[in-house]
Order: structure tokens, then C-alpha cells, then sequence
């Protein structure tokens, strides 16, 4: 009898547990995907647009292609704040707003410039929002960017704004930035941080009519909490290639002026040595290559075409190497670990409030190149001594 009662209260509280007590289905609520953030100088004044999705746009996601377009819902509320102007739509959004599986910050021109580090210490306070947000700055209109689409009317979680970041191999084009590892390069001392831009291409792509797509155009690069210039897709990628993992990138090599190879790398070996003689950080860099002969369009030998490709890239890393110190950024990252290394010598450097590189800190660019796969085009290698 006694067993017959407890089995009873076990059976009771497992009837009060079962359920989600004020829990909403998922068709219930409106997914903010992404916010975007602008700013009305004239009235002082954010202008936060937040992208939603509802569980029928989820569901278009399963078995393929919809069977029909899916809209874009994009909303617009004006504060001095984020939390502000976003209270604003609270009252207008049924199925009610839910901001735990946003995805990514989109941020204006103008907010990267003026408000950007007031933004990002708003951004992490907020607990509604995950610190695994991708974040990019827009080139194009904030409600334009928001509201364009993926190819063959996939919603608009397709576009580049989504695009994970990954273990996956990436050919000729940028990754995309997480919020905390941002943050944790945008307050070193030294090295840089940085942003992809993103802007709409008008007719690369044509159905019945012209059918915008947006793409990453280039990085938004800081240093010492500033935002100091902009890298064109060309160098960003380059560094791109550079700093980060599971990148690879097609190259072009010429020989008088005409296309003698098509060659494609993946990440290469870059190896930073410092003098240790110097209060400032002065170097030299290694860089170690592989690559697939993809196409050869010239019968040239093997040894002359290598020497080609070192010195494409020893003109091209002194470049842009030149570039960043015409900026004021380090965009090799070289003092990243010179100062971790020389801590008196950091602090004495901090002391000048000048920024720690010329164009001499660069003393030299070694580039080795191994051709690995040849893809059936025969080299005879004997021929080349």
C-alpha cells in the first residue's frame, strides 16, 4: 500500500513538470536576424533597422528551393539609443520580437566613423544580444542592404550578411568577422582590427531583370580604437590570406606582360623575424608557398616560372606593407608580437604617442615557392638546372 501511494505522488509531480509553463511556440514569435544602425546627425538620433524572419520563412529553408518568394520584413524606429529606439516597435510587432538568435550587426558609413565606440560598448552590455554576432558596415543605404535578396528567392538568410564562419576552405574571398574576436584584436595596443564592408552589386546577376546581390568589397580597418582607412578587396584579401586560416587564393603570373600561368595557393607559412637591436619594432618576413598549377598558357621552365611568382609576391606584400604605414595601420600585425616580446621597450615606444612603424621597418621579403600538383601539364624539370 505504501509503495502504491509513492508511486502516486511521482505519478502527480510528473504531470506538474511535463509542459513548458509560459513557453511559446516557435510560430509565435518574430526572429530578429540581424539589426542595422545608422545615425541622423540633425536630430541627434540612431536609426535602428531590425530584420525579421517568422517560423513560415524557417520552414522554406527545409527540402530546397521555395515554391514561391519569401519576403524581407525590415522595421525602422528613431532614439538616442539602441534599446530606445528598438522599445519603440515593441507595441507594433505581433508575433511578439525575439532577439535571442540574432545573427549579425550591420552598421553604416557614418556610425563606423562617428559613433563606433559608442555602439560597440551599448552592443556589450546588451544581454539580448550574443557576442557571436557577425559584424559588418554597409557601403549602400541601410534599408537598401536589408532588404536585398539571395539568388533563386532563398530568404534572405543567404545573403553574405549570414555568411558562417568556419572551418570550410575559402576560395578568392573574405571571411566574415565575429563580434568578440573583433573585440579582442580592436583592444590590443598594437595590430590591427577589422571589419568587412559590404555593398550591392546592381546586374551581377540577371533574371527576367537585373537582380541585385551583396558581397564583401573590402575590410574597415582600425587601429588603437580609430578607425583608420579602408583596404580594397585586392589587399584585403591578401591580407586576408595572410592572417587567417583555410584560405586560398588563384594567382596570376605573367611574363612580359602576358599571362603565363594561372596558380592557385592556399595558405601560406608567413614567418615574422625582429632585430632585436631597434626600440621599434623592425623586421623581416619569411613567406613559404604552395601552389596548383591550375592552368599554364606559356611554355616556360619551372625554375623561371617560380622565380615569377617570388617576385609577384615580395612586390606585392612590400606594398602593402606601404600602404598600411601611409595609414598609420599595421596591417601585417608585426607588432602584434613585438610587443608581448619587449615590454620595456613597448613602454617606452608608448611614451612618444607617435605610431611605431616606417616604411625602413621592413627590411626584407623572402618568398619560397614549391609547386605541388601540376593538374596533368608536364614540366620537364631536368631542363631547368
Amino acid at each position: 500500500m505504501k509503495t502504491l501511494c509513492n508511486l502516486s505522488w511521482i505519478f502527480l509531480c510528473m504531470l506538474c513538470l511535463s509542459g513548458c509553463t509560459g513557453s511559446r511556440n516557435i510560430q509565435d514569435l518574430t526572429y530578429i536576424v540581424s539589426i542595422g544602425l545608422d545615425y541622423d546627425e540633425e536630430k541627434n538620433e540612431y536609426e535602428v533597422f531590425i530584420q525579421g524572419l517568422n517560423f513560415a520563412n524557417v520552414a522554406k529553408q527545409e527540402g530546397g528551393r521555395p515554391t514561391e518568394p519569401v519576403p524581407i520584413f525590415v522595421a525602422l524606429a528613431t532614439g538616442e539609443t539602441l534599446n530606445l529606439a528598438v522599445s519603440k516597435l515593441y507595441k507594433k510587432s505581433e508575433p511578439a520580437l525575439f532577439f535571442g538568435h540574432t545573427v549579425t550587426l550591420v552598421l553604416s558609413e557614418k556610425v563606423a566613423q562617428e559613433k563606433f565606440n559608442e555602439v560597440i560598448r551599448e552592443v556589450g552590455r546588451n544581454r539580448s544580444l550574443r557576442p557571436t554576432l557577425r559584424i559588418v558596415i554597409s557601403k549602400e543605404n541601410m534599408e537598401e542592404t536589408l532588404n536585398t535578396k539571395a539568388l533563386f528567392d532563398y530568404p534572405a538568410i543567404y545573403t553574405v550578411l549570414f555568411k558562417g564562419k568556419k572551418n570550410e576552405l575559402v576560395q578568392d574571398e573574405l571571411k566574415p568577422m565575429i563580434l568578440m574576436n573583433f573585440l579582442r584584436d580592436f583592444y590590443e595596443p598594437m595590430g590591427t582590427a577589422r571589419i568587412p564592408t559590404v555593398k550591392i552589386d546592381p546586374d551581377a546577376w540577371q533574371a527576367d531583370k537585373e537582380f541585385p546581390v551583396l558581397y564583401f568589397d573590402g575590410y574597415a580597418v582600425f587601429q588603437q580604437q580609430e578607425l583608420k582607412t579602408q583596404l580594397s578587396f585586392e589587399d584585403a584579401l591578401l591580407t586576408n590570406w595572410l592572417l587567417e586560416d583555410n584560405v586560398t587564393i588563384d594567382h596570376r603570373a605573367e611574363k612580359d606582360g602576358k599571362l603565363a600561368a594561372a596558380i592557385r595557393f592556399s595558405s601560406p607559412k608567413m614567418k615574422i623575424e625582429y632585430e632585436d637591436s631597434n626600440n621599434a619594432p623592425k623586421f623581416s618576413i619569411s613567406l613559404s608557398l604552395q601552389g596548383d598549377l591550375l592552368e599554364k598558357n606559356r611554355d616556360i621552365p619551372l625554375q623561371e616560372l617560380e622565380n615569377i611568382i617570388k617576385k609577384d609576391f615580395q612586390k606585392q606584400l612590400t606594398s602593402l606593407f606601404k600602404t598600411g604605414v601611409e595609414n598609420k595601420i599595421d596591417v601585417l600585425n608585426a607588432g602584434e608580437t613585438w610587443y608581448r616580446e619587449h615590454p620595456k621597450k613597448y613602454q617606452e615606444l608608448q611614451r612618444s604617442k607617435g605610431f611605431y612603424l616606417t616604411k625602413e621597418s621592413l627590411t626584407d621579403v623572402k618568398v619560397d615557392v614549391t609547386m605541388v600538383h601540376f593538374n596533368t601539364y608536364k614540366y620537364h624539370t631536368e631542363s631547368d638546372g
